[in-house]
């Protein structure tokens, strides 16, 4: 039987590595796992999925000579560290040991990429909730008229939060506010989850008018957070109006494309709910003012309705009639004498002036 051993079969398997790849090659991979070590060197574990299933697994090194250096240049062009769930094309030599196997060492790093992944992301994002109804869901919604009760859900330290409560509570009119903070991680691989939950917590707490998801900006991986599916869909399936103002200038991320209504800072939104109170603090002094109005106006024709029946009544009175020159007579029965017909010779009338009344008796009837 033939065989070799293993320091012979790793040995031919680095030589057949060496020929195959002679110089450094580009590679695609996902970080699984990153450790900084106290020597200064830096440690990953990369890999490739598919539908949640590893398809391949690689180690790989950057040396403490060249980390600092592809840290930086990496950070400045991302605003984010190497992490774990980042898509990432590195640079790197084909390293085969016999005592360790298979590994990767770094040269360089293309940030480019990285951020180019994120927008792909992104955009299949948005395509799978088109296709489930989901982006106008929130539009449906309807916002009270006087929104004063506010769910913010924010990092509790987060000077977005600080800005936001003071410019709302500290606000000039005097209005008021009820603002309740829902903690929550507001950055990296954790925050789509913790967001969501506490979106799940103001629900579950109800009687809020609106739900503000504030955060103070960052860098556009930093907020890539802000594209996730899942948080994207709590947002979108929320029963109660959801603002987002995450502090970016340019970039228009799902979670405010899903929302109810987006400003860019935390101070902005603040702004935007102050607005809310005296566009109504107008509305209903133009309705008082109305009201007031068509209460004169009711008043005065009311009034001239008085005063047209007053006219008329003192028209009608019969010491009007008097003072005109005429006179009114009447029987001993002090009934009103109408026809001549209604008296005889030897009754006696009495004759109504405006100033007195004469007492008659008939001599002769004429008709």
């Amino acid at each position: 039987m033939e065989y070799v051993d293993l320091l012979t079969l790793q040995s031919a398997i680095k030589d057949g590595l060496t020929e195959l790849f002679p110089e450094s090659v580009w590679v695609k991979a996902e970080i699984a796992a990153v450790q900084v070590r106290m020597n200064g060197h830096c440690y990953l574990d990369l890999v490739q999925s598919e539908d949640g299933r590893q398809l391949a697994k690689v180690k790989a090194v950057i040396w403490k000579s060249k980390f600092p250096l592809l840290r930086a240049f990496f950070k400045d062009a991302t605003g984010k560290d190497l992490e774990v769930g980042q898509q990432i094309l590195v640079q790197a030599e084909v390293n085969y040991s016999e005592l360790y196997g298979l590994s990767l060492v770094i040269d360089d790093i293309n940030p480019e990429f990285t951020l180019g992944d994120a927008e792909l992301k992104k955009q299949q994002t948005i395509k799978m909730l088109q296709d489930e109804g989901m982006m106008d869901l929130q539009q449906k919604l309807e916002l009270a008229a006087i929104p004063y009760r506010l769910a913010v859900i924010s990092a509790p330290d987060a000077a977005g939060f600080g800005d936001f409560k003071r410019h709302l509570t500290e606000n000039q009119y005097g209005f008021y506010f009820e603002v309740d903070l829902f903690p929550a991680t507001m950055q990296g691989e954790k925050a789509p989850e913790s967001i969501a939950d506490a979106l799940g917590a103001v629900e579950a707490a109800g009687g809020y008018d609106a739900v503000l998801i504030l955060r103070g900006g960052g860098s556009n991986l930093d907020l890539a957070c802000f594209d996730d599916y899942g948080l994207a869909l709590a947002i979108a399936q929320c029963p109660i109006p959801v603002f987002t103002a995450i502090g970016h200038d340019r970039d228009y991320h799902v979670a405010d494309m899903v929302a109810y209504r987006f400003v860019k800072t935390p101070t902005a939104l603040a702004d935007e709910f102050i607005s809310m109170y005296m566009d109504e603090d107008e509305r209903v002094g133009n309705l008082g003012a109305r009201l007031a109005r068509a209460f004169a106006a009711k008043i005065q024709q009311r009034l001239s309705a008085l005063e047209e029946l007053d006219r008329r009544i003192k028209a009608a009175d019969p010491r009007a009639v008097l003072r005109r020159g005429y006179t009114l007579a009447v029987d001993s029965n002090g009934r009103v004498i109408k026809s001549a017909a209604a008296v005889h010779k030897g009754d006696s009338v009495s004759i109504m002036l405006s100033d007195g009344t004469l007492t008659a008796k008939i001599e002769k009837v004429t008709i």
